[in-house]
């Protein structure tokens, strides 16, 4: 059976993807923060435990965003690059040049490494993801938006041939195991943990999934086949790589910290994948009997990005009028009303900023169109 509704704007696969990571990468920002405020032993762990569980979505939301863009832009070339790029830089760029500012000028205290001082290391931070703890994630999926003509060319060469899909999958698997290796052996602990940081935030890093989502749409109906063959197999999987990821992170002892889970480990590569393959599971099931739930995820992951970009600047809030001091009493009581207030609000404020904006720019242009009939 073929994905009956895969190409009705209701919902696709990349539209659950970018609703599962944004709701989840919430909550590592959230225990990120109360972790920061030195909580007993006891609570440590049900943090770190936590934390294991919602790593996947830097890669879910890349795997999302390649799905996405392939299945509507796959027959595009270099010839269409202008009009796509026009319209990512309205729905991605502009978000990001505004929420960056905020944090630089509003909060400068959630910079990391190191603060901006003069008009260059501002821009620099402006641009590498030091703005705050979560932009890292903007400069590495960027750099996808800008490399897509690459990605159609893939689509383009393995459209139809099952045996270019395989050796792209090989390959791929190879060469980001190499990565993988060489991050693990120089920078993740290594000789170059702190001069190197900036590998996290590459394309390289995150290319695999990328890839996989590009073949997942120009393989849709053997995915959908291969999913559900797989499905009771790929929950046995997840448990196990569960259990291997927290024995890893607890491995380093305490007091915990979340710098010791990072995404380029091959046990966090292997749970983001096989959350991947769960969530578009569960993607097929709601598109194939027409779920209700289609246009609820759908309208979520219109503004999951421009929630992103906001949820640290409403947690920053939330942790000044009270979430610290709860935090103190209760930690776990902390991360659940941090958690739920932090995603009310940057869902909020991404919808109420945009349709600001389009009314804005509505009014602009019919004024302009005004005055050229005048």
């Amino acid at each position: 059976m073929n994905i009956k509704k895969d190409i009705t704007p209701k919902a696709d696969i990349g539209d659950y993807m970018k609703v599962f990571a944004c709701t989840a990468v919430m909550m590592q920002t959230v225990l990120s923060l109360v972790l920061s405020a030195n909580p007993s032993f006891s609570y440590q762990t049900p943090i770190g435990i936590i934390y294991n569980l919602v790593k996947f979505t830097a890669p879910a939301f890349i795997f999302g965003i390649l799905y996405t863009t392939t299945r509507t832009t796959n027959e595009n070339t270099w010839g269409n690059y202008g009009g796509y790029m026009k319209k990512q830089w309205s729905a991605l760029f502009v978000p990001t040049i505004w929420w960056t500012l905020a944090y630089l000028l509003i909060f400068p205290n959630v910079q990391q490494v190191n603060k901006f001082n003069n008009l260059a290391s501002f821009c620099w931070h402006f641009i590498n993801g030091n703005a705050a703890p979560h932009l890292w994630y903007n400069t590495m999926m960027l750099q996808f938006i800008i490399l897509m003509p690459f990605f159609w060319a893939l689509a383009h060469w393995v459209k139809g041939n099952v045996k270019r899909g395989l050796w792209t999958i090989i390959l791929t698997v190879l060469v980001f195991g190499a990565w993988i290796y060489f991050y693990d052996m120089q920078v993740f602990h290594g000789p170059h943990e702190q001069s190197w940081y900036l590998l996290d935030r590459i394309f390289i890093s995150f290319a695999i999934y990328g890839i996989f989502g590009v073949l997942a749409w120009m393989f849709r109906t053997k995915l959908e086949s291969f999913l559900k063959k797989a499905f009771p197999i790929l929950i046995i999987l997840l448990v196990a790589v569960f259990y291997w990821t927290n024995r890893e992170l607890f491995a380093f002892g305490y007091p915990v910290s979340l710098a010791n889970a990072p995404y380029y480990k091959p046990s966090m590569t292997l749970y983001a994948l096989l959350v991947i393959g769960l969530v578009a599971t569960l993607a097929i099931h709601h598109i194939n009997t027409n779920s209700k739930a289609l246009p609820i995820f759908h309208f979520l992951a219109t503004y999951a990005y421009r929630a992103y970009l906001s949820n640290v600047f409403w947690l920053q809030i939330i942790w000044r009028l009270g979430g610290q001091n709860l935090s103190e009493i209760n930690p776990i009581l902390a991360i659940v009303v941090c958690y739920l207030l932090t995603w009310i609000l940057s869902f909020a404020s991404a919808y109420t900023f945009h349709i600001v904006w389009s009314k804005v720019k509505n009014s602009v242009t019919r004024q302009g169109v005004s005055t050229e009939t005048k």
